[in-house]
C-alpha cells in the first residue's frame, strides 16, 4: 500500500514513471542475442468477469516465439504510431522463411497479411516524443482488465505484456520501419525515428523506463489484436471542429449520445436522438435510410461504457477510433440469438429471414490513456455530467470500485502492484474514479439518471422499465 501516503503529501520534484515491474503468469523466450524475454499474462483484476476465450487468447499470445521460422515481424507503417505486426507464415509462398517474408513481403504494408497464413498479433510500444502521436502501451492493459471488472458489453481486446530484445527489434523491425515510413505519414515516421534512436541509445528517450526494461537491453509493450471496421460519423462524430475539445463536442451530436442526453424514456430518447442527429447531412448519410431502435439501444450502452472508461483513464484520442463488428440478431423462443455477419447471410438456413443486422462496438485503440500528461477530453467536455441513461450493473460496480480504491482494497492492491504504474498514474485512476462516481451519484440523487440501458432485454421484449438502484450503489 505504498501509494496511500502520497495522497496527503506533495509529489516529489522528479516523478516516477511506468516501468517493467509488472506481475502475473510469466512465459520466457530466448532472443538471438541470448537475452531472456518475458511475456506476462497480468494477474486478473479482483471481481473481474473473464470469458474462457479471454484466457485462451492471453495464453496464445504468450505462446508466440517471435524468432520462430514460422513467425514473421513487420513494421506497422499505416498508423500514426510505430507498431509491429506478427504474422503466421507456417504456410503460403514464404512458408517458414521469415527472413524472405520480412525482406520481400513487409514492404507491401497492409498487403503483407495476404501473403501470410494469418496475423497473430500486433505489438504496441509507448512513444511520446516530439512529433509523434502519443501512445502509452500500459493503457491497453488498463482498458482490458477494467472492462472485465465492469463486465461491459463493449468489446475491449485482450492484451498481454511483452518484452523484446532492443537490438534484435532495431535490426529486424525499427530500421525497416524508419525506411518504409518515409513514404507514409509524418507522425509514424517520427515515431520510428525516435524509437530507433532510443534502441541505439536508451538515454536519448525520456522517460526511459516507459520504453525500456531496467537493464536497458529490452523494450516493453503489449501484444493484442484489434479486429473490426471503423465507424463513420454515425458513432465517431463528424470531427469537423478539429482535434481536441472540438471533435469531442462533435461526438456528442451523434444519435447515441443525443439519446443518452435525453430525459425521455428509452424508446422516445432513441427516436429523438436519431431525429436530431439526422439534421447533420454527414451523419444522416452515414446512418443510412433505416436504423433499428435496437441498434441505437446497443450504441447507447456501449457509448456510455466508453465514456466512463475514457474519463477514468484520461483518454485523449478516442474520437475517430471506434470500430465495429456486424452481427445478425433474431429471436428464437423469445430468446436473443446472434451470429457474426461475415460468414452468414439471411435465408441460408443458418440465419432466419427476419434477422436484423446490428453493428456491435469494438473499443480497439486504447493506447492514449493512463499517462498524467494526457488531456482528458471526456472530463473537459463534461460527458459524464450530460448522461441521463445508464446501466444499473455498471453503476453499482463503479460505486464499489470507488470505495475499494479509496480504502486500499483488493482492486487498489492489484492496480498498485500488477501493471508497473507509477504513484502519480495510480493516483490519477483513483482521483478520476472518485470524480466519476461523484458526478453520476449526484445525477442519481437529483433524479436525473434513468437506469434502463439493457439492450438485450429491449431487443427481446421491448421492455424499457427502469431498474431501481440505490444512489450509493448498495
Amino acid at each position: 500500500m505504498k501509494h496511500l501516503g502520497i495522497f496527503l503529501a506533495a509529489l516529489v520534484a522528479v516523478p516516477a514513471y511506468a516501468s517493467d515491474a509488472v506481475q502475473g503468469t510469466e512465459t520466457t523466450f530466448a532472443s538471438p542475442n541470448g537475452l531472456t524475454e518475458r511475456c506476462v499474462r497480468i494477474a486478473q483484476i479482483p471481481d473481474g468477469a473473464y470469458a474462457s476465450d479471454d484466457l485462451e487468447e492471453e495464453a496464445a499470445y504468450c505462446a508466440i516465439d517471435l524468432y520462430a521460422n514460422a513467425v514473421a515481424l513487420c513494421p506497422k507503417t499505416w498508423s500514426t504510431s510505430p507498431g509491429m505486426m506478427v504474422y503466421d507464415i507456417s504456410t503460403g509462398p514464404y512458408a517458414n522463411d521469415r527472413n524472405a517474408f520480412m525482406r520481400n513481403a513487409c514492404p507491401e504494408g497492409k498487403a503483407a497479411k495476404d501473403l501470410a497464413e494469418d496475423d497473430l498479433a500486433k505489438f504496441k510500444v509507448t512513444m511520446n516524443a516530439k512529433g509523434t502521436s502519443g501512445t502509452f502501451a500500459i493503457s491497453s492493459l488498463l482498458y482490458y482488465h477494467f472492462s472485465r471488472y465492469f463486465d461491459m458489453t463493449v468489446k475491449v481486446p485482450v492484451a498481454v505484456w511483452r518484452t523484446i530484445d532492443a537490438a534484435a527489434h532495431a535490426d529486424e523491425v525499427a530500421r525497416p520501419g524508419l525506411s518504409l515510413s518515409g513514404k507514409t505519414g509524418r507522425m509514424n515516421h517520427e515515431g520510428w525515428r525516435h524509437l530507433l534512436d532510443a534502441e541505439e541509445n536508451p538515454a536519448s528517450y525520456s522517460p526511459t523506463d516507459e520504453v525500456f526494461t531496467a537493464d536497458r537491453q529490452q523494450i516493453h509493450g503489449v501484444l493484442l489484436s484489434s479486429p473490426g471496421h471503423r465507424y463513420g460519423s454515425e458513432v465517431n462524430g463528424t470531427r469537423k471542429s478539429g482535434w481536441g475539445k472540438g471533435q469531442n463536442l462533435d461526438f456528442q451530436e451523434t444519435p447515441a449520445f443525443l439519446a443518452l442526453r435525453s430525459e425521455l424514456g428509452l424508446d422516445e430518447a432513441i427516436a429523438k436522438g436519431l431525429q436530431q442527429a439526422r439534421r447533420d447531412s454527414q451523419i444522416n448519410r452515414d446512418l443510412g435510410p433505416d436504423v433499428p431502435a435496437e441498434q441505437v439501444a446497443y450504441w447507447m450502452r456501449e457509448v456510455s461504457e466508453i465514456v466512463l472508461l475514457d474519463f477514468i483513464f484520461s483518454q485523449q484520442d478516442r474520437i475517430g477510433n471506434i470500430d465495429f463488428t456486424p452481427y445478425y440478431y433474431w429471436l428464437e423462443n423469445r430468446e436473443q440469438k446472434h451470429k457474426k455477419a461475415k460468414h452468414h447471410e439471411l435465408g441460408d438456413g443458418d440465419v432466419p429471414a427476419d434477422a436484423i443486422l446490428l453493428r456491435r462496438t469494438n473499443l480497439n485503440d486504447n493506447d492514449a490513456g493512463g499517462r498524467v500528461a494526457y488531456a482528458n477530453f471526456t472530463k473537459s467536455t463534461q460527458m459524464l455530467e450530460k448522461l441521463r441513461h445508464f446501466d444499473a450493473g455498471v453503476y453499482r460496480k463503479l460505486m464499489a470500485l470507488d470505495m475499494d480504491l479509496q480504502s486500499g482494497g483488493p482492486v487498489f492492491q492489484w492496480l498498485d502492484s500488477s501493471l508497473g504504474l507509477s504513484d502519480r498514474q495510480v493516483k490519477q485512476v483513483l482521483d478520476n474514479t472518485a470524480l466519476a462516481a461523484g458526478i453520476l451519484r449526484d445525477s442519481c440523487n437529483r433524479g436525473d439518471l434513468r437506469f434502463d440501458l439493457n439492450p438485450k432485454r429491449f431487443f427481446e421484449t421491448g421492455d424499457v422499465a427502469l431498474e431501481t438502484v440505490s444512489c450509493d450503489g448498495t
